[in-house]
């Protein structure tokens, strides 16, 4: 079936638009309250029986027009003429006929209006604090009834969510959006810079992405190509991607979505945009992206995806969240295209997994890489980790700082590190684990708050020298004291000891005090 044409920005109708929104008080806080915890976590699952239910009851009160524009552009119920007419007192029903956001069967009153996209309040919270907008995307199934077309434009899902709390907010003077969909992370980032451009193989993302940014009061600078290729030759301060990273086989039986996959065999968009980022980005700038990565037979993960990190001649840092089987893999996309099981789903199965057999997958990593480019010609510095553990908040300040240390450290001698009175941050604490009746503890951990919620074995010395650090004592000072406690030299001792001080430092859980 053909999509119905992306939503148009005429500036007077989205005008009024705006304000009616803003008037009905169509939050997400409104529509949670509306629904009630039982009805909003169904709706999550796909579940829209109770959330019907919890709209039918408000309407024609005080949260009516509330419930009329979440059941007509969220469940993708239609609504009498009049009803949304009440809900959108300036814009009207016409008004939001003109945008191409419904179509109406009649003009009289209890005339039925349908949704022909999705619009819905957005709430997040990054490093650059609360943000709210409303977002229009495509229908899904949920309000639809069928399968999603191959130029689905995807609404705000998990990743959209997760990477909007990895980036960076510093305030800068140009970001890039590297597959901006309906726009999301472009909003995110015109909050700190002075200007984004947003890129995307897809026409239709980028029509949806125009009229969000026209809805938020937001410039962007759109433009369609693949990846890279629409900036080439241009540097930006931040850049930021969630690209279309699915592993998906280049088969001709097996559908591609163009907010998924990229038309590339096995991770290569991933690949592409870590070794190719280095190209746009101003000394001194960064990136975060999203990405998946093969397991191979033979092969260590860590190793492969370094590689891709030595051939970006960056700063790089992957952090791989979550490991899936093939199988498990193969069955969560097929799913997400709305293929119910049977035998074409057992078909598609065949054809995932033997597309990750011909490469010897084993497993497919997800997670998030940060790549950072230098304002000098230091060595450069990599790191390659698993770290499955929740992360407490926004992730974007606790970024910036690791970058900010670690360019500090490299121009830092262990010499000057010695002499640096140091402190704990606020977020860390020690735990110590003993057997029964034992009077000194078998382990001794960190466990670090906030930023990924790391947490670091720590030796008897280490965690030694962690406590004394209260900004009072220089490191050198430190090392002294409890080579004498531990009868050991204290020089050997510093030499242990001063690496994984430099790297509890770049991780935060120690910071640098004032230098005497």
């Amino acid at each position: 079936m053909t999509p119905p044409p992306p939503p148009r920005a005429e500036p007077g109708p989205l005008a009024a638009l705006r304000a009616d929104l803003h008037a009905a008080g169509w939050t997400v806080d409104a529509v949670t309250g509306l629904l009630g915890p039982v009805a909003a976590g169904a709706l999550l699952r796909d579940q829209p029986v109770p959330a019907r239910r919890a709209l039918a009851r408000a309407r024609g009160g005080p949260a009516g027009d509330v419930a009329a524009l979440t059941s007509l552009f969220v469940l993708g119920d239609p609504v009498p003429r009049a009803v949304l007419d009440r809900a959108l007192p300036t814009a009207g029903a016409a008004g939001a006929q003109r945008l191409g956001l419904v179509e109406a069967a009649g003009a009289g009153e209890g005339d039925e209006v349908r949704a022909l996209v999705d619009l819905r309040p957005y709430a997040a919270v990054d490093a650059a604090g609360q943000a709210h907008w409303w977002l229009a995307s495509d229908l899904g199934e949920l309000a639809t009834g069928g399968p999603l077309g191959t130029d689905h434009v995807l609404g705000v899902g998990g990743a959209s969510t997760s990477l909007a709390r990895l980036a960076v907010r510093t305030p800068v003077a140009r970001v890039l959006d590297v597959g901006t969909g309906s726009g999301v992370q472009a909003l995110h980032a015109a909050r700190h810079a002075a200007s984004v451009t947003a890129t995307d193989t897809s026409s239709r993302a980028l029509a949806f992405a125009a009229f969000n940014a026209a809805l938020a009061g937001a410039e962007l600078d759109l433009r369609r190509g693949d990846l890279l290729d629409p900036v080439a030759g241009e540097e930006f301060d931040l850049v930021v991607s969630n690209p279309p990273f699915v592993v998906t086989p280049r088969d001709a039986a097996v559908p591609q979505w163009s907010y998924r996959d990229a038309g590339r065999r096995g991770d290569d968009v991933v690949r592409a945009l870590v070794t190719g980022a280095g190209a746009v980005l101003a000394p001194g700038g960064s990136a975060q992206l999203l990405g998946n990565w093969e397991h191979r037979d033979g092969e260590g993960w860590r190793e492969r995806v370094g590689g891709w990190l030595e051939e970006s001649g960056l700063d790089g840092w992957v952090v791989q969240r979550e490991v899936q089987d093939p199988a498990e893999y193969a069955e969560t996309w097929i799913r997400d295209g709305g293929q119910l099981p049977g035998p074409a789903f057992n078909a598609l199965i065949e054809a995932w997994l033997d597309d990750f057999a011909a490469r010897g997958v084993e497993a497919v990593g997800l997670g998030v890489v940060v790549l950072h480019r230098p304002r000098d010609q230091r060595p450069r510095w990599r790191r390659v980790e698993e770290l499955t553990g929740p992360s407490p908040g926004p992730l974007g300040a606790h970024v910036a700082a690791v970058l900010a240390a670690r360019d500090a450290l490299a121009a830092t001698s262990d010499a000057d590190l010695l002499r640096e009175r140091l402190r704990v941050a606020e977020d860390v604490t020690e735990e110590r684990h003993l057997r029964p009746g034992a009077e000194h503890p078998q382990v001794l951990l960190l466990r670090q708050g906030g930023g990924f919620g790391r947490v670091v074995a720590a030796s008897t010395a280490l965690a030694g020298l962690v406590g004394a650090c209260d900004g009072e004592l220089a490191v050198g000072q430190v090392v002294a004291a409890l080579a004498a406690l531990l009868d050991v030299d204290a020089a050997a001792l510093g030499a242990q000891l001063l690496p994984q001080v430099r790297e509890l430092l770049a991780d935060g859980l120690l910071l640098r005090g004032v230098a005497p």
